[in-house]
């Protein structure tokens, strides 16, 4: 079966994004990154199914405590497919 991509959005406690960052230590965790905007970190996540996304997001809020919120966002199609031109 293919491997499930998320984006997950966190806003933190002002001033703590860069934690979020060293999560690329979490199994699962392809690319973390600080970002200006309504969100404080993005961080992407590949998993073979949806509770293993779920066991992600658990891990990254336990974790960090400055985590004041987390939106996760499925991707429609999975890592390594192109995405169709428009």
């Amino acid at each position: 079966t293919q491997p499930i991509r998320a984006f997950i959005l966190i806003r933190t406690i002002p001033g703590t994004s860069q934690q979020i960052v060293k999560s690329r230590r979490i199994r699962g965790v392809k690319m973390a990154s600080s970002v200006y905007g309504q969100y404080d970190a993005v961080v992407v996540v590949e998993a073979k199914d949806l509770e293993e996304i779920a066991r992600i997001v658990y891990e990254l809020v336990a974790q960090h405590p400055n985590v004041l919120h987390t939106e996760t966002l499925i991707s429609t199609f999975p890592p390594g497919t192109a995405e169709p031109s428009d």
